[in-house]
């Protein structure tokens, strides 16, 4: 799914989960306008390391990171209002060199907005080994 097509609810988790792997994605990472795309103007996280992130910090970042694979699991969609959804899973970050494997726990607000659908806000909240 492109983000382009406000989903009904059936297809609104799959579409959400497509944007969140997208995010995840090492093509994702390292196209700061794909990037921009999806991080809302008012973007913030909360990092799982404990930084707190803004869009700029984030779109700046990003594109030169050491990548390393991850995926999702147990993914949760929820439309808390018609332009609002909030999405909660499972995510698992892959030994890449000399990182170790590590897991979290996410959340992320989504905004529908010209068309798409924008990240406003994400958590990450490390599961200790």
């Amino acid at each position: 799914m492109t983000g382009l097509e406000r989903p009904n609810a059936t297809d609104l988790a799959a579409q959400l989960q497509a944007l969140e792997a997208a995010l995840q994605s090492h093509a994702v990472r390292a196209d700061s306008v794909r990037l921009a795309m999806l991080l809302a103007d008012e973007f913030v996280e909360f990092g799982s390391s404990g930084t707190l992130w803004t869009r700029a910090a984030t779109l700046a970042a990003l594109p030169g990171e050491d990548f390393c694979p991850r995926s999702i699991s147990d993914f949760h969609a929820r439309l808390l209002a018609d332009d609002v959804a909030f999405v909660t899973y499972h995510s698992q970050r892959h030994a890449s060199g000399a990182l170790p494997p590590s897991a979290s726990l996410r959340s992320s607000l989504w905004k529908w907005r010209d068309g798409r659908w924008q990240m406003t806000f994400h958590q990450g909240t490390p599961i200790p080994a």
